[in-house]
C-alpha cells in the first residue's frame, strides 16, 4: 500500500464519554439545554457527503455562535449532540436552522412530525 492510500485521522483513541464534556453550566452558572440528532446512515456516506454534511452542521451552529456552549458529531453513532445556553425560544430556532441545512437530521425525541401526519 502506497503512503498516498493512507487516511489521516484526528483523533485515533476513544471518544469520551459526552457526560465528561458536555458543560451543565454556562460561563455565569445558568443552566444549559442539550438537543441530539441522528442523521441517518452518516457513517457509510461517501466522503464528500460527510464532508458537506459537517459543514452545513457548522453554518447552522455558527449562527448560534453566542448561544452553543459545545457540539459533538459521534461518527460511530450517527449523532449530533449541541448543549447551549437555555435561553427562551433558542432550542426551536437551533432546531429549524440544523433542519433547514441538515434535512436529513432527525430530532431524537420529535413526535411532532409524526403527530400532523395523521
Amino acid at each position: 500500500m502506497d503512503k498516498t492510500d493512507l487516511k489521516l485521522s484526528i483523533n485515533i483513541t476513544p471518544a469520551e464519554p459526552l457526560w465528561k464534556l458536555a458543560p451543565t453550566r454556562d460561563e455565569d452558572g445558568g443552566p444549559v439545554s442539550d438537543l441530539l440528532m441522528i442523521i441517518p446512515k452518516l457513517k457509510t456516506r461517501p466522503e464528500e457527503y460527510i464532508k458537506d454534511t459537517l459543514a452545513n452542521i457548522e453554518f447552522a451552529l455558527k449562527q448560534f455562535k453566542n448561544e452553543i456552549l459545545f457540539a459533538n458529531v459521534d461518527m460511530k453513532l450517527n449523532t449530533l449532540w449541541v448543549s447551549f445556553k437555555a435561553v427562551p425560544g433558542v432550542y426551536g430556532d437551533i432546531v429549524d436552522t440544523l433542519r433547514a441545512n441538515v434535512p436529513e437530521a432527525v430530532l431524537v425525541g420529535d413526535t411532532h412530525s409524526r403527530l400532523q401526519k395523521d
